[in-house]
């Protein structure tokens, strides 16, 4: 197992020897663009000739990092097509990088690496503050970075801007801007951003282009004003409604920093600072708060109690109430189904047995006949029925007997 280890580690050693080095010069502030093909990047040996519709992928990232550098970017169509890396480095991108970029075979898995060596540098010559940038709808990013097309823009745009010498400062796809990905219908493109720098002026057509009134035309829908012929048609397709011009030949003023003070306030003479607040006692406003409340329920409480207590029925209306032994309640006295009628004083000793009403009331609950008997005489009353202190209170139509 530790034979087989080594060997391992040997192989891997041997392939980094083996792998292709290149060295590059990107400048700041200028576009770079290296192509990424068999030509550039031999993917078989030598003496093996790689047919041209062979597909290869590439993959490229920062040595030590998985990515790429914010400022580079790679592009390809297909794996038939050849792959870009292009972008513009910054001032902070100073110094040397090392990009490394394996490519494999699609159709037998081989794979090779190579070594970019990125020695990035402050361009030479006169600085370029004009800076114009145009959006080329006609155009996909890999469509403009190979060197041919991206001459014939420059060549193109000095019949616009006529007076010094124009260089390409970057170049970045539409979709990187937030465009959105075209339907897939002939003639239909990503679009991409071109930018140019010169150390001339803006001509007076381009100063037209980028005017307000310009851009209020293009809101309404209306084509700007374009006071030249447009040279770069018809191979390139300009919005002009997205054409902006920064010059840079006028340095901005810096931001003032704050100057840090010692953190006293300095003397105002309309501020009147408060004076010491005095001492309050809040006892007596606790004690409100507090005992109010207990006040009240305990009033409620007594009330209450008084109402549930001392306030019951009296003895004198639960004696005249109805017996609870006996509770009966007697008929209209126009029924003739109760000739034998009896309402005498319930409190009464002579009233009969409880055993004994069975015979008493069963003459309530006769039929009543087709020829009513004649009345017998009321012999029963003690009292007579209309000064009774019952006769008012039994006045249903039911009876209940309660032990």
């Amino acid at each position: 197992m530790a034979a087989e280890l080594i060997w391992i580690l040997l192989l891997v050693g041997l392939g980094d020897t083996e792998a292709q080095q290149t060295t590059l010069q990107p400048l700041v502030g200028r576009v770079f663009v290296h192509t990424l093909d068999q030509e550039t990047f031999p993917i078989l040996p030598e003496n093996v000739d790689a047919p041209p519709t062979v597909p290869i992928t590439y993959h490229a990232h920062l040595q030590g990092h998985p990515d790429l550098p914010r400022w580079l970017r790679y592009t390809q169509r297909s794996p038939h097509h050849p792959g870009f890396l292009y972008g513009a480095p910054t001032p902070e991108d100073r110094g040397r990088q090392v990009i490394e970029v394996i490519a494999c075979n699609r159709d037998t898995f081989d794979t090779t690496r190579q070594r970019l060596v990125l020695l990035i540098g402050d361009p030479e010559g006169p600085l370029l503050p004009y800076q114009a940038e145009f959006l080329v709808r006609s155009h996909d990013v890999e469509e403009v970075l190979p060197s041919s097309p991206a001459s014939r823009f420059l060549t193109a745009l000095g019949g616009l801007w006529e007076s010094g010498e124009l260089q390409l400062l970057n170049i970045t796809s539409a979709l990187d801007r937030g465009g959105r990905v075209p339907l897939p219908i002939e003639g239909r493109k990503e679009g991409v951003y071109i930018k140019v720098g010169s150390a001339s002026p803006f001509s007076t057509c381009l100063k037209m282009v980028a005017s307000p009134d310009s851009h209020a035309r293009c809101a309404q829908g209306q084509p700007p004003l374009l006071s030249c012929y447009d040279t770069l048609a018809p191979y390139f397709r300009v919005d002009w409604c997205n054409v902006s011009l920064v010059d840079k030949s006028v340095p901005e003023p810096a931001d003032e920093v704050p100057t840090p003070g010692d953190g006293i306030l300095e003397r105002d003479p309309f501020f009147c600072p408060p004076t010491e607040a005095t001492a309050r006692d809040f006892l007596a406003d606790a004690l409100v708060t507090l005992l109010v409340p207990l006040l009240v329920a305990l009033l409620l409480t007594v009330l209450l109690a008084y109402i549930m207590c001392c306030r019951r029925e009296g003895r004198l209306k639960r004696d005249l109430a109805t017996s609870d032994r006996l509770c009966l309640f007697w008929e209209p006295d126009s029924n003739p189904r109760c000739p034998d009628r009896r309402c005498p004083d319930l409190r009464s000793p002579d009233w009969p047995r409880l055993w004994d009403l069975n015979l008493t009331l069963e003459s309530c609950f006769l039929p009543i006949q087709k020829e009513p008997k004649a009345p017998l005489p009321v012999t029963c009353l003690s009292t007579p029925l209309s000064t009774s202190p019952l006769s008012t209170r039994f006045k249903r139509q039911a009876f209940r007997v309660t032990l």
